[in-house]
């Protein structure tokens, strides 16, 4: 019997277990990847957005050599917040169902040997949404050159790419495989990128389409994917273009299933969940949800800078709530931020 079963190993997970292995207990940590697995699929050599104090959980100072950390610096950090606060975790270890039974929560984890059962007390859903993408719908999309993670740019010097979306993960891609020397033709389903893509990123992606160095098709929808090509309708009607690469970066999503299995409510149309504001607690007893997953799709309401507190509201008394927050709202982004 655990006290407490935190699921995901990422930097709100982590911070959950923090607050709740100073309270006495000895949290279970799981994750169906690696530790901070969302960092890890980050694309080599990223630079945060954010500066580093606001990373950082548990008090431990996160040093870089920037100004800003990169993902391996963030990995690196990680790794060692769980050594030093001595945290429990088991990796590659997947949470398919959990029951409510008579005050405990019955578990059933997918491991690499097989199912195995366990029982808490208390369950936390820390597991982000990075596992699940957002999907086109449309026929090709699961062929071998499709990908909906971005990887690295070099891979794709001297290709016809194509990037879909046009946030900011997408516009991002689409500079990099041009400067990598890839042929990138950029869809998106809008005439205009929103306003929250980066101020920086703005200018330049709007000068390279503008140059010709990348092609845009906008306002333009994905019809089908092929071996060679990407064909797509757009206001001209339908037309083909090449593709020996391609990434679908239109967004990721909470893992609503799971929810479903659980017994959590969430609403069908955002996907928010039903929980208490102040402790996080779901409408099935003893099951809370921290970080990302309490947005539904709004994910960019949550991230880092402002989950890493949830833990406090979870396993804290009335005053660290509060306290918690108060910190959420000093850290709360606003669109184009």
């Amino acid at each position: 019997m655990e006290r407490a079963l935190i699921v995901g190993a990422g930097p709100i997970g982590l911070a959950c277990a923090i607050s709740a292995k100073r309270r006495g207990l000895d949290p279970l940590v799981i994750d169906a990847g690696a530790v901070a697995n969302s960092i890890y699929r980050y694309p080599p050599g990223l630079v945060f957005f954010t500066t580093p104090e606001r990373l950082e959980i548990g008090g431990h100072p996160l040093v870089c050599f920037g100004q800003k950390p990169t993902r391996e610096e963030a990995l690196k950090y990680y790794r060692g917040v769980a050594r030093a606060e001595g945290l429990r975790i088991r990796t590659y270890t997947r949470l398919v169902d959990a029951r409510a039974e008579n005050g405990r929560i019955r578990c059933k984890l997918q491991t690499r040997l097989g199912e195995e059962e366990l029982w808490c007390e208390r369950l936390v859903l820390a597991t982000g949404y990075f596992d699940h993408p957002n999907l086109l719908d449309v026929p090709g999309e699961d062929l071998p050159h499709v990908s909906h993670y971005f990887d690295e740019a070099h891979r794709c010097f001297g290709q016809d790419v194509v990037v879909i979306g046009g946030r900011n993960s997408a516009v991002e891609a689409a500079l990099q495989l041009f400067r990598a020397g890839a042929r990138v033709t950029l869809v998106y389903r809008r005439s205009e990128f929103p306003r929250s893509v980066k101020y920086w990123l703005r200018p330049d992606i709007e000068n390279r389409i503008k140059s010709g160095e990348i092609a845009a098709k906008m306002p333009a929808e994905v019809v089908r994917i092929t071996e060679r090509e990407v064909v797509i309708r757009g206001v001209a009607g339908e037309e083909s273009v090449p593709a020996e690469r391609v990434y679908a970066l239109i967004g990721f999503h909470p893992d609503f299933e799971l929810f479903s299995r659980i017994g959590i409510e969430f609403d069908p149309s955002s996907g928010r969940p039903v929980v208490d504001p102040e402790t996080l607690e779901s409408n099935v007893p003893g099951v809370y949800l921290a970080g990302s997953v309490t947005a539904g799709r709004e994910i960019s309401e949550i991230f880092i800078e402002n989950g890493r507190y949830d833990g406090e509201k979870i396993f804290g008394d009335a005053a660290s709530r509060a306290a918690a927050e108060r910190l959420y709202r000093a850290t709360v982004r606003h669109p184009g931020e």
